[in-house]
């Protein structure tokens, strides 16, 4: 199940999470993404956080879910992005054919290997058919609570492993990237493009 450390992390530093986050220029990624995509597609945003990647969507003319974990984050994101964000789970994904879509910016990682895998799988039903996932993992092997959250990281060969495993997407494109945040920059991210395997 979830993490409730990390649910309680997101709830309790909300305000200094989202400033943080809000105003990253992250065109290049969100451009790729949308680059897959055709005006209009219908995205979700699992995962939104300040509502940063939403907001542009919406003004780049497609239509936009955005859900977070965390209550407080949606509060915050519902008033930046100006469209009502819904308090959900990973695991309580449970739309069919559903989404153009799906943008998973750095929030995945936080579940569980085990759990991610799930979610994986209830991300690909969630999707019309050829439909595109972005997301993204911090580059490494490391898996467990790391400063009040949980992460699973993703290298390359994890990655296969991972898509093995699942059996749902083909790998599109992936590219390894610093963080865009100040003072962050020797972090590394694991950028991700997969499509939906047909049925």
């Amino acid at each position: 199940m979830w993490d409730t450390n990390t649910l309680n992390y997101y709830d309790q530093h909300a305000q200094m999470f989202a400033e943080s986050t809000k105003d990253v220029d992250f065109r290049a990624v969100q451009d790729r993404f949308l680059g897959k995509l055709f005006l209009h597609a219908y995205i979700l945003d699992l995962g939104c956080g300040s509502g940063r990647d939403t907001r542009y969507f919406l003004t780049q003319g497609y239509r936009v879910d955005a859900v977070d974990g965390s209550t407080e984050i949606c509060k915050l994101a519902s008033t930046y992005t100006g469209i009502q964000v819904k308090q959900m789970l990973f695991q309580d994904l449970k739309a069919v054919d559903t989404y153009d879509g799906i943008w998973a910016c750095s929030s995945v990682l936080h579940l569980p290997y085990k759990e991610l895998k799930k979610v994986l799988v209830q991300m690909a039903a969630a999707l019309k058919r050829d439909g595109i996932v972005y997301t993204s993992f911090k580059y490494g092997t490391f898996e467990g609570e790391r400063n009040g959250r949980y992460f699973t990281d993703m290298t390359e060969d994890s990655l296969r492993k991972l898509l093995i495993e699942t059996a749902v997407f083909q790998l599109e494109e992936e590219w390894v990237t610093k963080d865009v945040r100040p003072g962050r920059e020797d972090e590394r991210w694991l950028n991700i493009l997969l499509k939906k395997r047909p049925r």
